[in-house]
């Protein structure tokens, strides 16, 4: 089959197969047809070499333009390359989508960096030092509260010793005495227990037992302002943190400003870090790692321990007093005038805080707890069943239904909560204003550019600070914080990134994917090594010339189906090697595969 062919051994892209593009063969071949149509052409070995950045993609990005060799001492044009001249005359790059279900190769090279980036912030490397492994750190889940009875599956004692494939007996979902008042019908006449135990998968599972007796509006606008609950958290666990070091006697460390000044800060520092990720019920909650740090009084910015006397318990003692303390009022909205109020759970139930073993001796490991957060980094809104791109009023009529399913309904809330509430007067109502009519004042001279101008203001300047105006970012809008939910329906309400940390707490995506971007230019560069009792060879001459490229989008996806088909069977095949050299490894060194996200047990 032309799908198992190995067209490329030297291929390093990631991912799997996937459909190409949308645009018509220009062969008029099948998929099989096509890759061997491009297979049997002279240049098929360069345009694979060329396609080997964006083999595993499923829908690559096209740029076309010009690139430029430029001398960086001179300025210098040395030499230009036009795309025209290149196959298919443009360049490839990886879409970069962080999820499985847009781009699994993508979303592969995300996902193992996530898993890089917070393992280092338990136990070092990347940059940051290796003594961090002696911090107390914890693991924390926070989750919504109820917003109506949902189908479950409850295992009070488990026997199983995975529980991503846990086949425990479970409880009945929702049982209830012949005496219990609550053991009846719902105000909607709809039956308010549920005898079943339901196995892993069960689609009902995160279904409400009466759709119209759950609070959909209520969860949507949790959603939006979740975000701002965990930041507020957050503040509440460093203001009882530096409470307990000023009870302990422990003084505030003075430490320098840029203006030569000095600001007194408190001694113990909290780096945190946290993952969202979406119940089946579509509710957000977050999985949260926290590390304790110190302050070094001559650089702010260094990761030293904290004093001594701080354990774990007092992390953990924070956050559960920040979680049972923090909550607050939404502003008005036309549908509830008094606001939602935006809460955690059950922190009695529903807070979860275990503290983080370094040592791999512990419940939970550094290895496990990065594993198991990063395996969110490919994940969205699949575990509701729902996955769909941003929504707009010419598509939100295909998902929301104030009458359908959970899903359904839980759109339709994002839309009709986010709609614009203030109304504009109408023209007859509103007061007529007299302006001025325009004309020509005294000549006069700008003291900021030396225009001479007859007008009011100086258009030169006015020029100038709306150029500076339209290269800022646009802030959203503040009038109505609900406005935001219609952007994010699609998130059905969830607005944040899926992973954000403190700036101490580790490295960034950005450091990750540089470092991968200087390896890969130099993986196939022959390095010498020293002969024995040789003096060392010359180190590799660096290369001093700029590529400076000006490339503008070309279109998204391969050209044809043949195309997809040869590069990512190859990518596919050759991140099979790799998998499979990493597990003999694994195997001869008696520890767990480099790039295998653990699972918690």
């Amino acid at each position: 089959m032309a799908s198992t062919l190995d067209l490329t051994p030297r291929a390093s892209a990631r991912g799997v197969g996937s459909n190409a593009d949308t645009i018509t063969p220009v062969y008029g071949y099948t998929a099989a047809g096509a890759a061997f149509q491009r297979a049997t052409r002279p240049d098929y070995f360069g345009w694979l070499e060329h396609v080997r950045a964006a083999a595993g993609c499923t829908r690559p990005i096209r740029l076309s333009g010009s690139l430029h060799t430029v001398d960086p001492t001179t300025g210098r044009i040395l030499a230009s390359r036009h795309t025209d001249a290149m196959p298919d005359a443009a360049i490839y790059t990886a879409c970069g989508n962080r999820r499985a279900t847009v781009c699994p190769a993508c979303a592969q090279t995300y996902q193992r960096d996530a898993f890089q980036l917070l393992r280092a912030g338990l136990v070092g490397g990347k940059g940051i030092p290796e003594s961090v492994a002696q911090h107390p750190a914890v693991f924390a889940t926070f989750t919504a509260p109820s917003f109506g009875t949902v189908h479950t599956r409850n295992v009070k004692r488990h026997t199983c010793r995975n529980r991503r494939r846990c086949n425990c007996r479970a409880e009945p979902c929702h049982a209830r005495r012949a005496t219990d008042p609550a053991a009846g019908l719902c105000p909607h006449g709809r039956p308010s227990v549920c005898w079943a135990r339901h196995e892993t998968g069960d689609t009902v599972l995160g279904r409400p037992l009466c759709l119209d007796c759950y609070d959909h509006a209520h969860q949507v606008v949790w959603n939006l302002f979740s975000g701002e609950l965990w930041h507020r958290t957050k503040q509440a666990a460093q203001r009882y943190l530096t409470k307990l070091a000023q009870q302990r006697g422990i003084p505030r460390v003075e430490i320098p400003t840029a203006s030569g000044k000095t600001r007194t800060v408190a001694p113990v520092r909290l780096s945190p870090g946290k993952v969202a990720e979406l119940q089946a019920r579509a509710a957000v909650h977050f999985h949260a790692i926290a590390r304790l740090d110190g302050v070094h009084p001559d650089d702010p910015d260094a990761i030293v321990p904290p004093p001594a006397g701080f354990t774990t318990d007092d992390l953990v003692d924070a956050f559960r007093h920040a979680a049972a303390q923090i909550h607050f009022r939404t502003p008005p909205h036309p549908d509830n005038p008094h606001g939602w109020v935006i809460a955690w759970g059950d922190t009695s139930k529903g807070l979860d805080i275990r503290p983080i073993s370094t040592t791999g001796a512990g419940e939970v490991t550094d290895g496990i707890v990065a594993g198991y957060l990063a395996k969110y980094a490919t994940k969205s809104t699949e575990a509701t069943g729902h996955t769909s791109t941003r929504l707009t009023a010419d598509t939100i009529g295909d998902y929301a239904d104030p009458d359908g399913d959970h899903t359904a309904r839980l759109i339709d809330a994002c839309w009709h909560i986010g709609r614009p509430t203030d109304t504009p007067a109408p023209l007859s109502e509103r007061p007529r204003e007299r302006r001025p009519r325009p004309g020509f004042g005294q000549r006069w001279e700008c003291p900021d550019c030396g225009t001479h101008t007859r007008y009011a203001a100086c258009p030169v300047c006015v020029a100038q600070r709306q150029a500076v105006l339209d290269t800022e970012p646009a802030k959203p809008a503040t009038a109505n914080p609900y406005a935001r939910l219609r952007r994010w329906a699609h998130m059905l309400g969830y607005g944040g990134h899926f992973l954000t940390k403190a700036r101490r707490y580790s490295v960034t995506f950005q450091l990750l994917r540089d470092t991968r971007v200087a390896f890969r230019r130099h993986e196939h560069q022959d390095h010498e090594h020293p002969t024995a009792g040789g003096p060392p060879a010359d180190p590799p001459a660096e290369d001093t010339t700029l590529i400076v490229g000006t490339l503008t989008f070309a279109g998204v996806g391969w050209h044809t189906s043949g195309d997809a088909l040869l590069a990512n069977s190859a990518a596919a095949m050759a991140r099979e090697r790799r998998t499979t050299g990493r597990e003999e490894l694994a195997h001869e060194l008696g520890t767990t595969p480099a790039g295998v996200v653990p699972v918690a047990a």
